[in-house]
């Protein structure tokens, strides 16, 4: 599908929903006992001031931004159905479409479970989920439930799992002035993402374990993750060096190996001001992709029907170790490769929010990235007079209904 075809179809569906839940409320209702109908969606534009690297909201999109005004890294959209068998089983149905690591807007099931309400305090969901590796991680698609344009790429970027077919077990007990919520899951990833251009990774049946922690008490919100993915697939690397690299030093390997996801989150939200502060570290098992540790803080201060909002974000990560004896000409190699994950870059973005109407929200933003000429990851297409500085330039119209 065109990305052309993909923006006016958002925009009719956008004007239309806002029109009719304006006029006569958008409560889901679709008619039928216990079914219930939403949506949600992004018409987006977005271009940078440098063609050096192409600028990506993740990377699982397979290219990005340039110099030119595009509408791919951004714009989306979502439907979701579910029906109330009764008071303690639901099943939930969500279709997106999105810019695939196929370059592609083909329409992908993101959601597909079964909730069992065993009590108030105690809950259980099998069948397709969305991943929860980061706090608001699940969210990062809807983009009126932001208040950015996007999650910061530097801290979200490598995230490339959406999804898991699997299950998880949720319970919650008041403590102290609060709540306390726990969540463990697992379950097998079915997704693929790009690796280099026309050439993707297919990630199915990696994996997917870990849980957190979250306390919430009055506008306070702390959340507490880990998540581990161990890989069943092969990294593609020889399509780069040309033969079997990982036969040569299998410290490159990725097969049977973990990744491991370590998070700390903090939401303050209470009357017009909302604050977030979220901490990261990764780490591998395989020397292909390197150690990274990553963060933003997001202040928004919400004026009437406009909402201001300052973030900063940085990440930084570590050269990997390879313990194989090669040749240099080898190392030479091996190094380009593994440098192509390497991360040293902050950015500051500014921005605002103007909800036009319920259910529908406008928002422009700008960010400037500061990096290190060696910082690759997460962009695409980069070439050697990349200077890891650049300019993003933003406007989105975010929907729900």
């Amino acid at each position: 599908m065109k990305s052309g075809h993909v923006l006016l179809s958002a925009a009719v569906l956008a004007l239309s929903v806002a029109s009719l839940g304006h006029a006569a409320g958008t409560n889901g209702d679709a008619g039928i006992p216990g079914l219930t109908l939403k949506g949600f969606g992004t018409l987006g534009l977005a271009r940078s001031d440098d063609d050096g690297a192409q600028y990506v909201r993740d990377l699982s999109q397979p290219d990005g931004l340039t110099s030119d005004w595009s509408g791919k890294i951004d714009s989306m959209i979502g439907l979701q159905a579910s029906y109330q068998v009764n008071e303690a089983v639901e099943g939930v149905l969500q279709a997106i479409s999105r810019y695939r690591y196929d370059g592609s807007y083909r329409p992908e099931i993101s959601w597909a479970f079964v909730r069992y309400e065993a009590s108030p305090a105690l809950s259980l969901r099998a069948g397709r989920l969305g991943t929860e590796f980061y706090m608001q991680a699940d969210s990062r698609q809807v983009g009126y439930a932001n208040p950015t344009v996007r999650p910061p790429p530097d801290y979200f970027g490598p995230l490339v799992f959406s999804y898991l077919d699997g299950f998880d077990v949720g319970a919650a007990t008041p403590v102290g002035a609060g709540l306390l919520k726990g969540k463990l899951f697992a379950g097998l990833s079915p997704e693929t993402t790009p690796f280099v251009r026309n050439v993707a990774w297919d990630l199915d049946g990696a994996l997917l374990v870990g849980g957190h922690l979250e306390y919430q008490a009055g506008p306070w919100q702390f959340r507490l993750g880990h998540a581990q993915v161990h890989f069943d697939t092969q990294l593609p690397l020889h399509v780069l060096a040309g033969f079997d690299v990982i036969a040569l030093v299998p410290d490159l390997s990725v097969k049977d190996t973990w990744s491991r996801f370590d998070s700390l989150g903090m939401v303050y939200d209470e009357g017009p001001l909302q604050l977030q502060l979220m901490l990261s570290r990764t780490r591998h098992e395989s020397a292909a992709y390197e150690d990274t540790k990553a963060g933003y803080a997001i202040a928004s201060y919400r004026f009437g029907q406009v909402t201001p909002y300052l973030g900063y974000s940085r990440v930084k990560s570590t050269p990997a170790r390879i313990g194989t004896p090669v040749t240099p000409e080898l190392a030479e190699l091996v190094t380009n490769l593994t440098s192509a994950t390497h991360s040293d870059q902050h950015t500051w973005f500014l921005g605002g929010r103007w909800d036009i109407r319920e259910n529908l929200a406008m928002k422009a933003q700008v960010d400037w990235l500061h990096g290190s000429r060696t910082s690759l990851f997460p962009f695409r297409d980069d070439i050697p007079v990349w200077d890891g500085d650049m300019t993003v330039y933003s406007l989105t119209l975010d929907f729900v209904f």
